[in-house]
């Protein structure tokens, strides 16, 4: 935002002149630069959120809960897909080489947090492995990923 000057300009004598020269400030707000500067941030969001989704498609649960704040780094996610596998980001791991490879990972990052997707089609057990390994191997900072529900329910079936 700007501040610009005007000139109040009497159009007569000596006196005129003098006030002249005294300038009163303009109180008009230029908007323009707000405006480009928020199309441009529109347009890095449009482009940046489309990359931050993690590629392996599962059908997550539907929760209400809130989001999480996010970090400047990309997420360390764990997947189980429906067919049982588990996945570090893309990559496929075997059960028991998860732990050492989390931890090499993490070894390199900031930020302790790891999150969690489950396909809503595995069973509960199998997901509260999973968790039970990671945080056996040191890894307490687990969130879980969900979809946000569409309706709220009460938590009575009928």
């Amino acid at each position: 935002m700007s501040a610009g000057v005007m000139k109040n300009d009497d159009g007569g004598g000596k006196r005129g002149r003098r006030r002249s020269r005294r300038s009163q400030p303009m109180s008009e707000i230029n908007v323009t630069p707000f405006v480009d500067v928020m199309l441009v941030l529109l347009i890095i969001f449009m482009v940046a959120a489309p990359l931050s989704v993690v590629g392996i498609p599962v059908e997550l649960p539907e929760t209400s809960a809130t989001a999480l704040p996010g970090d400047e780094e990309e997420p360390l996610t764990v997947t189980i897909t429906d067919d049982g596998r588990v996945m570090i980001q893309e990559t496929e791991v075997a059960q028991s080489d998860l732990v050492g490879r989390l931890q090499g990972i993490a070894a390199e990052r900031t930020s302790e947090k790891i999150f969690l997707r489950a396909d809503g089609r595995n069973e509960w057990n199998r997901v509260a492995q999973i968790m039970g390994l990671l945080n056996a191997g040191g890894f307490s900072d687990i969130g879980l990923v969900t979809d946000i529900a569409s309706t709220v329910t009460d938590g009575a079936d009928g």
